[in-house]
């Protein structure tokens, strides 16, 4: 009997949808019912974003609430396997990606479905992605793997390109100097790989021992100071969520908002670090191979 397969995502810019048919060439080329799933928002977001439009998502990403899609029915109730396409949003996962995980047509497609998460991230994607691993358990779903292509540039680079690619759509070198934002076009061509991994596993019926092969070909990687940055901010995120919540004047709040992950970005974030670095991480190395061990797998 063919084997189904399901992809399922939503991606704004084209980039998480680049991502997904380099992963699912192999499949496509070979005996498999291939279903794709690009949803859309009844309500689409801007792209390129405005600032207003952008920050004032945040409270919803980071109190973890949906949105109404475009309706969609996918063609089968069962499938051998399923491939969840998501991009973080303010360290949690975007809105779109909520309503599939919430969808009233996918609660039953989940349930005992083997599961492969894959995202095109700019690089923090360990508090989204454990929100989703949540998601899917409450759902009986097996995740089976996981995927995450990220920007290769430093931090603070990264933050510049982005933003520059986010506020105008154009995703050339900012300014001629800085480097092209997003995933780069070889590694998301590369992730064809990732794929002929995952059809080996598929047939072999041994998907419980994919994400371990997927790591010894890095399909992803866990960087310290980006997880110790991200466990600190994604606290502060929900701080500032519900702050922002209980607030008549949000408009204003957002904006003090912007401009503190600013500071926070460029000039706290870097201090704390070099702190932690020098006179806490030495004598923790344990604790951080742990960590480290911990958000490089499923389970």
């Amino acid at each position: 009997m063919t084997k189904r397969i399901l992809l399922i995502y939503y991606s704004q810019s084209g980039q998480l949808g680049d991502i997904l048919n380099s992963f699912s060439q192999t499949f496509t080329q070979k005996e498999y019912e291939v279903e794709t799933i690009s949803v859309l928002p009844e309500t689409p977001f801007p792209f390129p974003w405005t600032g207003k439009s952008f920050f004032s998502i945040m409270p919803d990403c980071v109190q973890g609430r949906s949105i109404k899609l475009h309706d969609f029915k996918p063609k089968h109730q069962n499938y051998d396997l399923i491939i969840l396409g998501y991009q973080p949003w303010f360290l949690s996962p975007s809105l779109p990606t909520n309503a599939i995980l919430e969808h009233p047509n996918m609660t039953s497609i989940f349930e005992n479905a083997p599961v492969i998460a894959i995202s095109g991230a700019r690089n923090m994607w360990m508090n989204a992605f454990e929100r989703i691993k949540t998601s899917l358990k409450t759902k009986k779903a097996k995740l089976v793997g996981h995927i995450v292509l990220v920007d290769r540039n430093p931090n603070l680079i990264s933050v510049i390109t982005i933003l520059y690619w986010m506020f105008t759509a154009k995703r050339d070198k900012y300014l001629g100097i800085f480097p092209k934002p997003g995933v780069s076009e070889k590694d998301i061509q590369s992730c064809h790989l990732f794929g002929e991994l995952t059809e080996k596993h598929l047939q072999s019926q041994q998907l419980e021992s994919l994400q371990d092969d997927l790591l010894k070909h890095q399909a992803l990687k866990v960087h310290y100071n980006l997880m110790y940055t991200e466990s600190k901010a994604g606290k502060l995120f929900k701080i500032w969520a519900n702050f922002i919540d209980k607030r008549q004047n949000k408009t204003f709040w957002l904006v003090v908002f912007k401009y503190y992950l600013l500071i926070a970005l460029f000039i706290v974030a870097p201090i704390i670090i070099l702190l932690h670095t020098i006179f806490v991480k030495p004598f923790i190395s344990k604790r951080i191979q742990k960590k480290i061990k911990y958000f490089s797998g499923v389970n």
